[in-house]
């Protein structure tokens, strides 16, 4: 009994050590994890801090939380122009339109070049991942768009851009994982490819896709440099970072027109309504942020399950 005793205090301390390194590590996790956090959050908080604060009492600086004087001006100033609204809803329906194209193209490109008995499978995949280093350039893509009719015209958002490919070899790697024996009773029940793809692959690849939509929806929202090329002189098209960035270039030229002293004493009137770059691009950031904000809390779990599950195979 005594050896039986002694035997086990070893035991007993060793299982005292894993629980005090179980706590300490928890506590490490958890302090870095709030540190990330902080770190993480200050920034969009402090940009929120100075797009609700006056702009004339912004340039004196200290702001870091909270603002010092509020106001929703800046906001007013960016939405007082007749554009915005019209850009708004441009941007959203490119946003929606090409996500839901990319995605649904990406994917069918993705489950051609999975399967084995594709006999062009390497060199197609090959062409695609070349483009990923070898670019054309500026005034040829120009000269192939004007060529193809698509300047001034909406379609230039969403068929340039239709497959991605770092999206497509992330949705093949997560197509290749899945089991073959429920493609194969597919087939065996008489399913054709598309039928497999629509039926089978689809639903079966939601995280994926859910995290390919998520890539594209926020591309999609903050493209402004396409607009700029291509349908600069069509308002009818123009989006929303797009005239967002006009805004921001007016209040450049409108801040350089007056000296730094002139703007550095009105900046001690706080009632004043001038407005500066510096206020102008924290509003513009926290409203192109905004609407992805509003849409990554469902696709969170998605995006997760996506990015984590495609690095194991069962």
């Amino acid at each position: 009994m005594k050896e039986m005793t002694l035997g086990s205090k070893p035991k007993r301390t060793m299982r005292r050590r894993a629980s005090r390194g179980d706590q300490i590590f928890d506590i490490c996790n958890y302090t870095f994890l709030i540190l990330l956090m902080i770190v993480t959050l200050y920034p969009f908080l402090n940009t929120l801090a100075v797009s609700l604060n006056n702009a004339n009492d912004s340039i004196k600086g200290g702001i870091y939380l909270l603002p010092r004087v509020w106001t929703l001006g800046n906001f007013e100033y960016v939405f007082k122009e007749a554009t915005i609204f019209h850009a708004t809803m441009i941007s959203v329906l490119r946003t929606v339109i090409g996500t839901i194209f990319t995605v649904f193209c990406s994917a069918m490109v993705a489950y051609t070049i999975s399967r084995q008995d594709f006999i062009l499978r390497k060199f197609v995949t090959i062409a695609f991942i070349l483009t990923m280093y070898f670019n054309g350039g500026l005034i040829p893509n120009f000269l192939l768009i004007r060529e193809l009719g698509m300047i001034g015209s909406f379609q230039v958002y969403i068929w340039p851009g239709l497959i991605g490919v770092f999206n497509l070899i992330i949705i093949r790697s997560f197509i290749e994982g899945l089991p073959d024996s429920i493609l194969e009773s597919a087939k065996i029940d008489g399913a054709g490819d598309f039928k497999t793809f629509y039926s089978i692959v689809l639903p079966l690849s939601t995280p994926v896709l859910a995290t390919v939509a998520l890539f594209t929806a926020v591309y999609q929202w903050n493209q402004w440099f396409d607009v700029f090329l291509y349908n600069s002189s069509y308002i009818e098209f123009s989006t929303l970072q797009y005239e967002l960035q006009k805004i921001l270039q007016n209040s450049n030229a409108s801040m350089s027109a007056r000296s730094a002293s002139d703007a550095f004493a009105n900046s001690g009137n706080a009632s004043g309504n001038m407005v500066t770059p510096l206020s102008i691009r924290a509003t513009m950031t926290i409203v192109a942020s905004l609407p992805i904000i509003m849409v990554y809390p469902f696709l969170q779990k998605y995006f997760v399950k996506g990015m984590t599950v495609g690095g194991v195979k069962g």
